[in-house]
């Protein structure tokens, strides 16, 4: 796949010609029908890593979906790359997930990493070849980012880094990690203090230098890939590893939190695919299950439930591809990112229950998909910031605003 670019003539980005996108989606779509949805449950429940639908993906060209043209990638849009992901998820959101935190990695090499930061990765990164993951969470800090205690410091033309972070999803594959830890206040330049490192490893569970995988985390659902603990015990790094050069030192966290507007979008159009395989389901079943007579879909209960989820569902994805289109316009993101992750998340995770009710005992039973993606959906919920931050992110734009137009009116 080629995502070929097509100029916008008012803010001079490129944008994904759009038969070429809908072509993508299109076999993308024959793809989930044929070879996804009807295996995912041979890796989901066993919690198996689907070696053959990732190398299928790599094929697709997915690993490099938003790394630019010219750097070995697709190139492709934000509107785009939410339509894929939607319709990845629409099959198994695992396989969004593989693709999610490896292109935050590779998102933060080509808008903040040096000319040699990009010309050493990116090019293996698209195809695949290289894997990355993003690493911000630690045990004791998650929604409060700032608060992480990984600690890198400085010796010679090295730094030593030390501590623990959590949830890493791709942990064990990556071939390289974004790592964010704090730097003494002598060696930093930003305010924070925190640093984005590009870490080296050997992929695969046995770790390497001073890096190890603690544990696998086993989970309630977004089974499938690893999420892991690593440690890293006095490893060293050189000090051309951090991300941007000596500029980056202190500004890694303003820097991950800027990449994250990608992610959120991404998690947005996770909930769409999950919302949308619910709805789905639950409306074909509603037409095949009978009860007192006739259809259930017949019954007004049923029928208006059915009407809330459409709705729902249709509002999601506005959302999201709003949020998709500011970003391709170079528009402010951070609220649109937020309401389309904080709407699209909820609606997965209440469409997922309502098609598991209209489902009845069926729906409890792993023999019919919707139990997978009432035990997915709250991933989407937690991920890439709480719904509550969100809230947090939303109304502090829209004070924000508020206050800007006082200013400007006064």
């Amino acid at each position: 796949m080629r995502g070929r670019p097509q100029q916008n003539a008012t803010e001079g980005t490129q944008m994904t010609d759009i038969e070429v996108a809908d072509e993508m989606i299109s076999t993308l779509a024959r793809w989930v029908n044929d070879e996804v949805s009807p295996n995912v449950a041979t890796f989901e429940l066993p919690d198996e890593y689907p070696v053959d639908m990732v190398e299928q993906m790599a094929a697709f060209g997915l690993f490099g979906a938003t790394i630019p043209e010219d750097l070995g990638g697709l190139g492709l849009d934000n509107m785009t790359y939410a339509r894929v992901i939607a319709e990845i998820s629409r099959g198994w959101m695992s396989l969004a997930g593989v693709i999610n935190s490896h292109l935050i990695c590779a998102k933060l090499i080509t808008r903040f990493g040096t000319e040699a930061q990009r010309s050493t990765h990116l090019a293996s990164m698209a195809t695949g070849d290289l894997r990355g993951c993003f690493s911000l969470s630690e045990p004791d800090s998650g929604s409060d980012a700032g608060a992480l205690r990984c600690k890198a410091e400085r010796d010679g033309d090295e730094w030593v880094i030390n501590g623990t972070k959590m949830w890493v999803t791709n942990g064990e594959r990556a071939g390289i990690v974004a790592l964010l830890a704090r730097v003494p206040d002598g060696d930093r330049s930003g305010s924070a203090g925190v640093t984005c490192f590009l870490i080296d490893k050997e992929p695969g569970p046995a770790g390497s230098g001073g890096i190890s995988i603690s544990r696998k985390i086993d989970k309630l659902g977004y089974r499938g890939l690893e999420t892991v603990e690593m440690s890293y015990v006095d490893h060293r790094v050189p000090h051309d590893r951090v991300l941007g050069g000596d500029e980056g030192v202190g500004n890694g966290l303003r820097w991950a939190l800027a990449a994250l507007e990608l992610g959120r979008i991404n998690v947005a159009a996770r909930g769409v695919g999950v919302a949308q395989a619910a709805f789905d389901a639950a409306l074909a079943y509603a037409q095949q299950r009978e009860a007192f007579g006739k259809p259930i879909s017949q019954h007004q209960a049923i029928a208006f439930k059915l009407a809330e989820m459409a709705t729902k569902l249709e509002a999601a994805k506005l959302l999201t591809y709003e949020a998709a289109r500011k970003a391709d316009a170079g528009e402010r993101v951070d609220l649109a990112a937020g309401m389309a992750k904080l709407f699209a998340s909820e609606t997965a995770s209440e469409l997922a229950l309502d098609a598991m009710r209209i489902h009845g005992g069926n729906g409890f039973s792993t023999e019919y998909p919707v139990e997978r993606f009432y035990r997915d959906a709250p991933l989407m919920i937690i991920g890439e910031g709480t719904s509550e931050i969100q809230k947090l992110v939303i109304s502090r734009a829209l004070l924000a605003d508020a206050a800007a137009r006082s200013k400007n009116e006064a």
